[in-house]
């Protein structure tokens, strides 16, 4: 017979699960502890969770799934007023598909001059990315900034000029050159700048280590550090950098890694709440006469 001091225990202790507790490699997911005194700790995917408190007893940390994690039962550890949890996630296997695209050369193998501009980029995106960790600024989830079905997704393989050079970290959306670009949630630029392979970029900080990224921008209508509003209109759409005509290639980065963007969009970090749509369907493939690809 349980004594009621023990049953008192096990009351009030905390609670800890993730959402969804289904997901691919590539997703974001939120962890959630309820009813704990502290802030808590914990690793998912053997990486470190970071919390932030989300009203009395509260805690909750948004955290990505690395791509090349395995299908099958996620590691995941909390630890919440020095009791141990592992909450429930299963990975299923991505289906990344695989897209062909012809690119200058000169993106491919960079000349001289532009690889030191290249490293001047990378060091300007670095010190964008490096921001204190604290709550999210969002008032609720993250949105598409255009409206339109994507031509290319999250994980797409991509084999430029007939190499496989990598992965695509975004979602390319199509439009004409000149169609506004909006933010997909509130937050903080602090990054706008004519890159070299992503055109003219712009970097918004939502706050609890999430980014959104614009790219290939034939206009910026923001600076760095303006304080933007969901909808806002940061650019226009435009084919600058690495890119075969007009189209935004937008990305959502999440503690130091590129997730799935549509994933994202499901995450309510203001509410702690996730919702689970129906999956999208895929975009077409290229046609049998070998017409040329959607611009990426």
């Amino acid at each position: 017979m349980t004594s009621p001091l023990l049953l008192l225990l096990l009351l009030s202790a905390p609670t800890a699960e993730v959402a969804p507790p289904l997901a691919r490699p590539g997703d974001a997911v939120l962890v959630s502890v309820r009813d704990a005194t502290a802030l808590p700790t914990g690793t998912l995917a053997g990486r470190p969770l970071h919390f932030w408190p989300a009203g009395e007893g509260r805690w909750l940390a948004v955290a990505p799934l690395p791509t090349e994690t395995a299908p099958g039962p996620a590691e995941v550890e909390v630890t919440a007023d020095g009791l141990p949890y592992a909450p429930a996630l299963e990975l299923v296997a991505p289906g990344f598909a695989s897209t062909t695209l012809a690119v200058p050369p000169r993106f491919l193998v960079p000349p001289p001059a532009a690889r030191r501009r290249m490293a001047l980029d990378r060091a300007a995106l670095e010190q964008a990315y490096h921001q204190p960790f604290g709550p999210p600024r969002l008032g609720g989830p993250l949105t598409v900034p255009l409206e339109v079905e994507p031509s290319s997704r999250y994980g797409d393989q991509r084999v430029y000029n007939g190499k496989v050079t990598g992965v695509h970290y975004g979602l390319d959306l199509p439009g004409a050159a000149g169609d506004p670009v909006g933010a997909a949630g509130d937050g903080e630029v602090v990054l706008a700048r004519d890159c070299y392979m992503s055109g003219k970029t712009i970097l918004v900080w939502h706050g609890a280590g999430v980014f959104t990224a614009y790219f290939h921008l034939s206009r910026m209508e923001v600076k760095a550090g303006d304080t933007v509003t969901s909808g806002q209109r940061l650019g226009r759409v435009g084919s600058t950098g690495r890119s075969t005509g007009p189209h935004l290639h937008w990305g959502v980065k999440v503690d130091g890694l590129w997730v799935d963007p549509l994933a994202a969009t499901r995450l309510d970090l203001a509410a702690g709440e996730v919702s689970v749509p129906p999956a999208p369907p895929s975009p077409a493939p290229p046609s049998a006469d070998g017409a040329a690809a959607p611009p990426r």
